[in-house]
């Protein structure tokens, strides 16, 4: 872990010291108007000093993975979504900070989250760095291999940021209106992650588990309780968000805004639907350590997002943004299914030369 460690905080301390040319570059590709560069710009300027916390909590998970605790790993991944939730609530309507209260909200979130890391580790493990004392050789090594490993998921996450920078850049060059309208079903679409993400990080565990005990019958019947529990999830939120007019006037009191988002709703209704399958594979295939198949998935759905946003007539406006939204995310959970059945995923030989 202490290779890990070391290089997520140098990368995080390198993305610090650039934060001035990347908000450039954001803002240039982006293209916003006056008024929402200067939020962006003080939004961006602000979670970019979450990006050590971000990266170092990433680092200890992997390790817990790889120490057999997955509990631990999933333990820390929800604390920190329920801490983000409680904080942004507390800034935005409690302390009246508005938009920036987000920010603040999650950037307190992830400070509290790696401090609670840090207590968890030295509680549970403590014991072994002081058996293993601080070495330092092999360094080089370790990171290679951290490399190795994490290249799939570096890739992968790169790869969403397109699009979603994308999905920003077109509500942007759209006008102010649109680009307000993009950001409170972006919120929706955030908020249901928060819940299945919990399904995720369980499905992260339990498939670890079984997968370690060479248990498929258990690992089978886990992976469709698994889509059980998403589906109700799901079903809720898609009742809820069909109607999302008293959830936006939670978010914003401009009118303009709120007659706009009005012909959006069945595209609300919708993002739950399209998301699920992709959020419960993502904890299977985490569980099975197939990271390539997760890259594979975000890689034809990327490709299928912009393929399709260009094949639809600009005369569907704003509207042909979120057809190939919806469809980005079917696609990346149809071909995670297909990966898992075609491949037989759930044939455990030797789970660890399944990538």
């Amino acid at each position: 872990m202490l290779q890990a460690g070391l290089l997520a905080v140098l990368i995080a301390l390198a993305l610090m010291m650039l934060q001035r040319p990347l908000e450039w570059l954001a803002i240039a590709v982006i293209g916003p108007s006056g008024e929402v560069t200067a939020l962006a710009s003080s939004y961006f300027r602000l979670v970019i000093w979450g990006a050590l916390p971000t990266l170092v909590m990433m680092a200890v998970k992997g390790w817990l993975l790889g120490m057999q605790d997955s509990r631990g790993a999933m333990h820390i991944s929800i604390g920190v979504n329920v801490l983000n939730i409680i904080a942004s609530v507390v800034c935005v309507y409690g302390l009246g900070m508005g938009f920036m209260g987000i920010a603040v909200g999650t950037l307190v979130a992830e400070w509290l989250g790696l401090a609670a890391t840090a207590g968890y580790l030295a509680v549970r493990y403590g014991w072994l760095a002081r058996s293993a004392g601080w070495r330092t050789d092999g360094l080089l090594a370790g990171a290679s291999r951290f490399f190795k490993v994490s290249a799939d998921i570096f890739v992968r996450s790169l790869l969403m940021m397109v699009m979603n920078l994308a999905v920003v850049s077109i509500g942007a060059r759209s006008g102010d209106l649109i680009l307000a309208v993009n950001a409170l079903m972006s919120q929706l679409n955030i908020f249901y992650a928060y819940f299945l993400d919990g399904i995720a990080f369980a499905g992260e565990a339990l498939v670890g588990k079984y997968v370690g005990r060479a248990d498929e019958a258990r690992l089978r019947q886990c992976v469709r309780r698994l889509f059980v529990w998403a589906g109700v999830l799901t079903a809720v939120f898609t009742v809820v968000y069909a109607i999302p007019q008293p959830i936006f006037r939670l978010l914003t009191d401009d009118a303009a805004v709120l007659a706009e988002s009005r012909s959006y709703a069945w595209w609300c209704a919708l993002l739950p639907v399209a998301g699920m399958a992709a959020f419960v594979w993502d904890g299977v295939f985490i569980g099975l350590t197939y990271s390539r198949g997760m890259l594979w998935a975000v890689a034809v759905s990327t490709a299928l997002f912009f393929l399709i946003y260009m094949a639809l007539p600009s005369s569907l406006g704003n509207h042909r943004l979120w057809a190939a939204f919806v469809i980005d995310h079917v696609a990346r959970g149809a071909v995670q299914t297909l990966l898992y059945y075609r491949r037989r995923l759930y044939r455990i030989k030797n789970p660890q030369k399944i990538g």
